[in-house]
């Protein structure tokens, strides 16, 4: 009997899943070079992964998506502010960010790195906007658009 994570529907399902997510970042890609900020420099390779592989989690719905990015990248930029850029403080904002996701009902793994990024690179404000709300609203545009007219299934189960 045939095992089935290898039948040629997943192998199928997985061949349209890899193809969405590359296309998601070739155009992530795209946009970071036309408005000449680097967009790859957060992890939107994983969210994609997760929003076009498992469109049904929890952490896959544009809520987390969106609010995962945007509160954890908060949470860096005020620890940030209060601290200064100490591995300390960075260590302490991640662990910070993942509380603060939990409160807001936006838990977004791959957005863990946000105020990791920020605490330890010394990023300003602007990066709260760009890349980091614009990236992740491209995301969920590309989700929707994908999921919807090209897999034709419903996505996502809810917005907020």
């Amino acid at each position: 009997m045939r095992n089935s994570r290898h039948g040629h529907r997943n192998v199928l399902a997985g061949m349209v899943a890899g193809l969405g997510g590359a296309l998601a970042i070739g155009a992530m890609e795209w946009f970071s070079v036309v408005a000449q900020y680097p967009l790859a420099v957060i992890p939107f390779a994983t969210s994609i992964v997760l929003v076009i592989g498992s469109p049904e989690a929890e952490p896959a719905q544009p809520r987390a998506l969106i609010g995962g990015h945007v509160v954890s990248a908060l949470v860096g930029l005020a620890v940030l502010k209060l601290l200064g850029p100490h591995a300390w403080a960075a260590a302490a904002a991640v662990g910070l960010s993942i509380l603060a996701m939990y409160v807001t009902g936006t838990f977004h793994p791959p957005a863990g790195i946000n105020p990791l990024l920020v605490v330890s690179g010394n990023l300003p404000w602007t990066f709260l906007f760009v890349p980091v709300l614009a990236g992740a609203a491209l995301l969920a545009a590309f989700a929707l658009v994908w999921h919807r007219w090209v897999r034709r299934q419903p996505w996502p189960r809810r917005w907020l």
